[in-house]
C-alpha cells in the first residue's frame, strides 16, 4: 500500500510504502462498530445513581383519606406513581458498563479503520512532526499552512514542546502510536502519521 507523503505546505510530494496488513485490509463495518462502541463503553465511569422510594425525601403522612375522595388510594408521596417519588428500578452506582474485546479483534478493527482512512484519502504521512517551542500559535500556523483544521497526529515520539503546543488546540490531537484509539481515528477528518510511527503501527496491528 502506498500512502501520500505531505510537505510543510500540505502538498503530496511523494509516495511511501506501507504494510498491506495494516493499511490495505478489507473494511469490516460490524467489527469497527463493535470496537468503537466497546471503547466508549469502557470509558464510562458508571457512577450515576437514582433514588428508590426508600431513599427519596418525603413525608410518611398519608396524603388524603382512604375513602370518599374519588381518587385512587395512596399511602405515601414517595410512591413511584407520584411526581417526585422514587424510581421503581433505579440506576445504582458502580454500575459496570465494560465490554470485552479480544486482542485479535481489536487489532483487526484498528487495521480496518486505518485501511479505510487510507482509501478515503484521510490518512497521510509526514517525515517528522516537531515544533521549536511550546507555543500554541506556532503549531496552529503550521496546521493552517497545511490546510488542516480537524487533525490527529500519530508521531513516533511526542516531546514536551509538541505536547504543550497541541493540548489547547480544538480539533487537534497529538499522540504516540500506543495511545491511538479507534474513536479518535474515526472522529478526526485527517490523520497524519510520521514515517517512524508506521513501523510501530505495523508491530502493534499487523
Amino acid at each position: 500500500m502506498q500512502l501520500e507523503l505531505l510537505n510543510e505546505q500540505g502538498q503530496a510530494t511523494d509516495k511511501v510504502e506501507a504494510p498491506d496488513t495494516v493499511f490495505a485490509r478489507d473494511y469490516n463495518e460490524a467489527l469497527v462498530h463493535q470496537v468503537v462502541v466497546a471503547y466508549q463503553a469502557n470509558a464510562r465511569q458508571g457512577t450515576r445513581a437514582q433514588k428508590d422510594r426508600g431513599v427519596v425525601k418525603h413525608s410518611t403522612k398519608k396524603p388524603f383519606r382512604q375513602k370518599g375522595t374519588g381518587r385512587a388510594r395512596a399511602g405515601m408521596t414517595s410512591s413511584p406513581l407520584w411526581r417526585g417519588g422514587g424510581r421503581i428500578f433505579p440506576n445504582s452506582p458502580d454500575e459496570n458498563f465494560t465490554q470485552k474485546v479480544n486482542k485479535k479483534m481489536y487489532r483487526a478493527g484498528m487495521a480496518s479503520i486505518l485501511s479505510q482512512l487510507a482509501r478515503d484519502g484521510r490518512l497521510a504521512v509526514v517525515d517528522s512532526f516537531t515544533v521549536d517551542s511550546p507555543k500554541t500559535k506556532q503549531l496552529a500556523q503550521k496546521f493552517k499552512g497545511m490546510g488542516l483544521q480537524s487533525v490527529m497526529v500519530i508521531a513516533d515520539s511526542v516531546d514536551e514542546n509538541l505536547l504543550l503546543a497541541s493540548r489547547n488546540l480544538a480539533n487537534v490531537l497529538v499522540v504516540e502510536p500506543r495511545y491511538a484509539d479507534p474513536l479518535s481515528l474515526v472522529f478526526y477528518k485527517k490523520v497524519l502519521v510520521t514515517k517512524a510511527a508506521i513501523e510501530q503501527l505495523k508491530e502493534m496491528f499487523a
